[in-house]
């Protein structure tokens, strides 16, 4: 048995597949810790995994609810840009306090979210370590358009040009991390990273993506990725007050923004002005990000609440009105729950991509939003079978899968530890 460590994004979104992935490894009798900062050790040590806290001076108690706060009023390229200092300031973090940590924690491997740059710290320790992508995998394979983009995938020339020089650019704005990246590489006598995918582990990149929800792309998959599906530990999630005795028996629209882009009233009231009137009741969970009373008296009288608990709700749900964040749409593809989805930033347009790619949801950008369109979306889901149809043919791929436990057959397996199925 093996003693792991893992580094994750400090956002619901990734803490809650990464806990599952770990307690999936610790039913086979290892051990795993997660690093990570104050605001984040709750809930770690509530779903029964071990924590391990850093960077105590950069991010004292509270500090990831202001910074959640300040992404929530971002949108588009601001979002990602804003994302991407969160990202350079934990990665500076990471590489000054990561080193000790791991050292102290004594482990032998390390599980890498791909959203941090921890695998730095195992190189410098000279310990092996595993790419886990809890958002669409990063592919350096201009098949694919780049993750934080809503195109189509496209297998002609000129598709795969413009994949290319997205490549480029991302690579241009993550220039000044990449160079304090390699600042730091070079002080431990390590090579530097010249490319994304340099970021990746040489040994696995394991994603939760299930391959029935990626792009058809003609030819082999990239060399050393590995799709599994859902990392989802239904057990691990806090209980959630909610009126059920509101719910009144007509078909149910489910609205969420998810946790961290969740803070735009105008939003939530297109939402609201887009369904009233229509034969369904609509639910709104604002995700933590606005106060219920803030938002007063809405079109059609919805049920609004701070926190849904999601994963049942989604059981009696009709329709889902989705940011396209990956956990949630998942879990409404493994209901067979088909989705309108306003991508707002950051992985959500590539999300929305490969799921109207699928033909399970109708996509609304956030720029066009407005009542009409939003409603016609809506309508169109509704009326048209073939839209939950397509979800209940991904629910079907997802119902064979067991993502934690295939990703744990995977890290045995790359890691050596013991034997199991080879490798699909």
């Amino acid at each position: 048995m093996a003693r792991f460590g893992a580094f994750c994004f400090p956002g619901i979104g990734h803490l809650n597949p990464m806990t599952a992935l770990a307690h999936s490894l610790q039913l086979r009798g290892h051990e795993v810790v997660i690093f990570g900062i104050a605001d984040t050790e709750a809930g770690v040590r509530a779903a029964g995994i071990e924590f391990h806290r850093i960077g105590a001076e950069d991010y004292p108690p509270g500090t990831l609810k202001r910074l959640d706060e300040q992404l929530a009023r971002l949108k588009g390229i601001a979002a990602f840009r804003f994302t991407l200092e969160r990202v350079r300031n934990s990665t500076r973090m990471i590489l000054r306090d990561g080193p000790e940590a791991v050292r102290t924690a004594n482990v032998e491997a390390l599980l890498v979210d791909e959203s941090e740059f921890a695998g730095n710290v195992a190189d410098h320790l000279g310990l092996p370590w595993i790419s886990i992508a809890l958002l669409p995998p990063l592919l350096p394979d201009d098949r694919f358009p780049p993750f934080w983009l809503g195109w189509a995938a496209g297998q002609d020339r000129l598709s795969r040009l413009r994949n290319r020089l997205a490549i480029h650019l991302l690579l241009r704005i993550a220039t000044p991390m990449f160079r304090e990246v390699n600042q730091q590489r070079s002080a431990w006598g390590l090579k530097p990273l010249t490319r994304p995918e340099d970021g990746l582990s040489p040994l696995a990149q394991i994603t939760q993506l299930p391959a029935a929800l990626e792009f058809e792309i003609r030819g082999k998959k990239p060399a050393g990725l590995h799709y599994t599906g859902p990392f989802l530990h239904a057990q691990q999630r806090p209980a959630v007050d909610f009126p059920w005795d509101r719910l009144d028996g007509r078909p149910l629209i489910y609205a969420s923004l998810g946790t961290l882009q969740n803070g735009s009233e105008a939003i939530f009231r297109t939402i609201t002005d887009a369904c009233a009137g229509l034969d369904a009741q609509l639910l709104i969970s604002l995700g933590g990000g606005l106060d219920p009373a803030r938002l007063g008296k809405l079109a059609g009288d919805p049920l609004v609440v701070h926190f849904a608990p999601q994963l049942e709700i989604l059981k009696r749900a009709t329709l889902v009105i989705t940011h396209a964040g990956l956990n949630t749409v998942l879990e409404s593809l493994s209901e067979g729950v088909p989705m309108v989805a306003v991508p707002l930033a950051n992985d959500q347009p590539g999300v929305a991509a490969r799921l109207k790619a699928r033909g399970a949801c109708v996509v609304v950008s956030r720029h066009r939003l407005n009542p009409a369109r939003l409603r016609k979306a809506v309508i169109l889901v509704l009326q048209d079978a073939g839209y939950r149809e397509a979800a209940q043919v991904l629910q079907r791929a997802i119902q064979q899968l067991d993502g934690p436990d295939r990703a744990a057959d995977l890290i045995e397996q790359v890691l050596k530890l013991r034997s199991t199925q080879p490798l699909a």
